[in-house]
């Protein structure tokens, strides 16, 4: 599955598409692989609960899984999976 990231998660994972092979058919399955793969990313996506930090975003398909199933949302290969961290500006 190749999931997009944005702002400094590009330059953790190396780009702007990761190609992921997760162990399960969910978003949370797909971030852990991504952690796996990226350490760094832990920090930036996740609370030490294992939720999502305030203000970062999964959007699957152009949805925001806030508006699906949460981390538990289902994904396929096919899907388009973005990822976006905490952005500032003004």
């Amino acid at each position: 599955m190749l999931v997009r990231v944005f702002a400094n998660l590009r330059q953790i994972c190396g780009g702007v598409g990761v190609e992921v092979n997760p162990d399960g058919e969910r978003v949370i399955d797909v971030l852990d692989k991504m952690v796996e793969m990226f350490p760094d990313l832990k920090n930036e996506i996740f609370t030490p609960e294992k939720e999502l930090l305030p203000f970062v975003h999964v959007f699957i398909n152009g949805r925001n899984i806030i508006h699906l199933d949460g981390l538990e949302t289902a994904v396929k290969e096919t899907d388009q999976f973005a990822l976006f961290p905490p952005v500032a500006g003004g």
